[in-house]
């Protein structure tokens, strides 16, 4: 049995979580606490503070595990402890809040200094309306065209098994090499 880790990461409230939940095959390990109203100016109630964690079963030989990065910058420190021994991430990132795309440029420049690992980009909300296009999200990002940049929806499982397929393709790839 080969098991691959993968790091799900990106800015606060992005998706992170329940792209993980979406998919996970057991309860995943959240590690979610309340927030304060002055805090992140209450997009949502709580936040990741240290991991989440997930598991799903691609066939009798491959399991993925997922790990979950909080989002927030105060706990930051957890990322490197999560991005070791990972074969591969997914930065996360809301189509709808053009604000947090530096942030997600960031943190994927910090992810991709802590190893050379094949990554993608996940651009989440796609079913608002408000959600910018992926082609936009691309330039804002200041992505090349060989990053692959992928339309997602946290809350429905083809989606994410999409993006997770994608990575795994490209973390295949990279193993033959």
């Amino acid at each position: 049995m080969q098991t691959v880790k993968m790091v799900v990461t990106g800015p606060f409230s992005a998706g992170k979580t329940q792209f993980i939940q979406s998919v996970s095959e057991i309860d995943v390990v959240a590690t979610e606490r309340k927030i304060s109203k002055a805090d992140e100016k209450a997009i949502k109630n709580a936040t990741t503070v240290a991991m989440d964690f997930g598991r799903i079963t691609v066939d009798d030989d491959l399991v993925l595990y997922l790990f979950g990065t909080p989002g927030q910058k105060r706990f930051d420190f957890m990322w490197e402890i999560l991005a070791e021994g990972m074969l591969g991430f997914i930065v996360m990132v809301d189509s709808t809040r053009p604000e947090t795309f530096r942030e997600a440029r960031t943190i994927l420049e910090t992810f991709r200094a802590y190893a050379p690992t094949p990554y993608v980009v996940a651009a989440n909300k796609q079913d608002m309306p408000d959600a910018w296009d992926v082609d936009d999200m691309r330039v804002a990002l200041r992505l090349g065209q060989n990053t692959k940049l992928l339309p997602c929806v946290a809350t429905d499982k083809e989606s994410v098994k999409q993006v997770l397929l994608e990575l795994l393709y490209s973390i295949l790839e990279e193993m033959e090499r």
